[in-house]
């Protein structure tokens, strides 16, 4: 059974009053002569760490010498030792009671509370447990530090665009097909280059060139080879400046002539030549940009309520045929212009492009509808449907079709677009 800290003080109190003062004075001389050696032993281990009296021989559980060098406590077995009968006390003990006897005014706690919070030799490894944002959020890692070069670059307002396709066509009749007919080998080819502006601050400038050239065969034409079936040049730019989010002022200018000159069968006369009719339109009116059916749809509607109509004829024998006066090389008029680009993709490998062009001086009206139908077969391999009906009653007047005219052909070639 543990002794109280009172009881504990009331036995030393009754030991040191039964010591005469001559026992107390020689033991005070004994106990500072131990002292001093105790002292002399634990500095030599300080120097020299030997073995018997290394620091951690004085902090050893065992012999106890860490109490003489710590906060002084009421240990229990000073008194024990010396209150039982045949207990030795040992060197520590002694100087311990030494203590108690002469100074107990250095007593700062027991041993009891020593046990509750932990005695000094004990070490006591406080586990401190990570904050969970430290175990879940990333290491920021710093990223080294380099010297760069600083570039600025001036954007590129202009993008590009472009398509090539080649289209051939044969078709066999022999000579005893019950219907008739004529044997027949034709090609096609176009390239179309786009080069637009835009800088995002209400400017934009668009430009469109297309170029088609196509050449036919056929067994019953004894006066040409090959004819030309397509051929076209023409140039489309406008100009604009935004109204509003989808309509812009434009100025439109369209330019269109041919490469070759174009005969008919058996026919060596010269229908349409190298600038035989060359035509420049020049309109100024508004565009709407049309985005339609979650972009399936798109192209653009230009309205021109003021536009500028030149045709200029280089073969003089084909002056009346376009509409110029007989004898004359060209043609000025004013007018009003409707033109309408549109492409609606039916599915990802088929599309329809749509061009009408509308100009009209009240007194003649031109009108051109052409309507090209694209099958995409696989990465380079088409399908082109082409129908093209135009209306000019400015041109000689045909007995069978009148003032209407029309073009139609099916192919199937290679297309690649850049």
């Amino acid at each position: 059974m543990k002794l109280g800290f009172s009881f504990k003080i009331a036995i030393v109190c009754v030991l040191f009053s039964s010591l005469s003062v001559g026992s107390v004075q020689a033991q005070r001389r004994g106990y500072e002569s131990y002292l001093s050696k105790l002292i002399t032993a634990y500095s030599d281990s300080l120097l020299h760490h030997s073995a018997d009296t290394s620091l951690h021989t004085l902090k050893s559980p065992v012999n106890g010498y860490y109490r003489l060098f710590t906060p002084l406590s009421l240990y229990d077995s000073p008194l024990r030792h010396y209150l039982k009968p045949g207990e030795s006390p040992d060197e520590v003990d002694k100087a311990l009671l030494h203590i108690y006897l002469t100074s107990p005014e250095l007593v700062k706690t027991t041993e009891q509370h020593l046990h509750a919070v932990g005695s000094p030799e004990e070490t006591k490894q406080v586990r401190v447990q990570p904050d969970i944002v430290d175990i879940i959020a990333p290491k920021a890692e710093e990223p080294e530090a380099y010297p760069i070069d600083l570039v600025i670059s001036k954007p590129n307002f202009w993008t590009f665009a472009g398509e090539y396709y080649m289209q051939f066509l044969q078709n066999y009749v022999s000579s005893n097909w019950y219907k008739g007919g004529q044997s027949n080998y034709s090609m096609v080819g176009g390239l179309t280059i786009q080069a637009n502006y835009n800088n995002k601050q209400k400017v934009r400038f668009d430009n469109k060139l297309e170029l088609k050239l196509g050449f036919q065969a056929t067994r019953d034409d004894s006066l040409h080879n090959v004819k030309t079936s397509e051929d076209l040049i023409r140039y489309t730019g406008k100009l604009g400046l935004q109204a509003t989010k989808r309509w812009y002022y434009t100025l439109q200018t369209i330019a269109q002539t041919q490469f070759m000159r174009s005969y008919k069968s058996n026919d060596p006369t010269v229908y349409s030549d190298f600038l035989s009719p060359f035509v420049l339109n020049v309109s100024l009116g508004m565009d709407y940009n049309v985005d339609w059916l979650k972009k399936r749809l798109t192209g653009s509607i230009h309205l021109a309520p003021i536009a500028y109509n030149f045709k200029y004829v280089d073969r003089l024998s084909l002056a009346t045929r376009y509409g110029l006066d007989e004898g004359k090389h060209q043609l000025n008029d004013f007018g009003s212009e409707i033109n309408i680009d549109l492409t609606y993709k039916f599915a990802t490998n088929m599309k329809w492009s749509s061009r009408l062009y509308f100009y009209t001086t009240y007194e003649r009206t031109e009108l051109e509808w052409e309507n090209t139908v694209v099958l995409q077969i696989n990465r380079f391999l088409t399908t082109n449907i082409l129908l093209y009906p135009r209306f000019d009653d400015g041109s000689t007047k045909d007995n069978h079709h009148g003032y209407w005219q029309l073009k139609e052909y099916c192919s199937l070639g290679f297309t690649f677009q850049f």
